[in-house]
């Protein structure tokens, strides 16, 4: 699984920028915007790993 695909970020992504897009595609697929769309969830929940391993330094060296 490819957390940058995922995130829609290049590699050199900042921080700063992960958690702008992270925000961004959260807020659209949350479970509460979509309520019974199970596609949106398993999205969601894609988008949140992807954020918990890119948004950690020590995560996001050992994925790279």
């Amino acid at each position: 699984m490819d957390y940058y695909q995922i995130l829609g970020v290049e590699r050199s992504a900042s921080t700063d920028q992960i958690k702008v897009v992270y925000r961004r595609l959260a807020m659209k697929y949350h479970p509460d915007k979509n309520p019974g769309d199970k596609q949106a969830e398993e999205r969601f929940k894609q988008i949140s790993e992807a954020y918990a391993v890119l948004s950690d330094p020590k995560k996001r060296a050992q994925f790279d």
